[in-house]
């Protein structure tokens, strides 16, 4: 396993918003499965990835499979949230320091997709009223 992947599992685990930051390259691009454009860049990628350990990383959150490549990773995951099995991958990208470069995260089925837009967008807007 390599470092970066290694490190996203930590935070994964911990749950702790403020470990997600670290492992992020200043020029990150995340792609959401609910956002059409691509988010670049530090600050905004934080923003949907501490938003998306609010409200994914459950109790019922785990990785099912795991596909690794020498600077990247799929990961797919499953999660309950509201009584809705929430089914996705995520996609990673690490850089020669071993940060996260690239961040895209696929999600089905459409019930989970649009309950996902609706509770992201309450936490991103909650995370920036502060």
């Amino acid at each position: 396993m390599n470092r970066g992947l290694h490190a996203w599992h930590a935070a994964v685990k911990t749950r702790l918003p403020e470990d997600i930051p670290p492992l992020l390259a200043d020029d990150v691009v995340f792609e959401s499965p609910v956002v059409h454009t691509p988010q670049r860049g530090k600050a905004i990628a934080t923003l949907y990835l501490q938003g998306a350990v609010h409200v994914l990383n459950n109790d019922s959150f785990h990785y099912l499979n795991e596909w690794q490549g020498p600077d990247s990773a799929v990961l797919e995951f499953q999660t309950t949230i509201d009584g809705i099995t929430v089914n996705g991958v995520d996609m990673i990208w690490w850089n020669e320091a071993g940060l996260i470069s690239r961040f895209k995260v696929m999600v089905r089925p459409l019930k989970a997709i649009n309950m996902l837009h609706q509770k992201m967008g309450a936490m991103l807007e909650q995370m920036k009223a502060g």
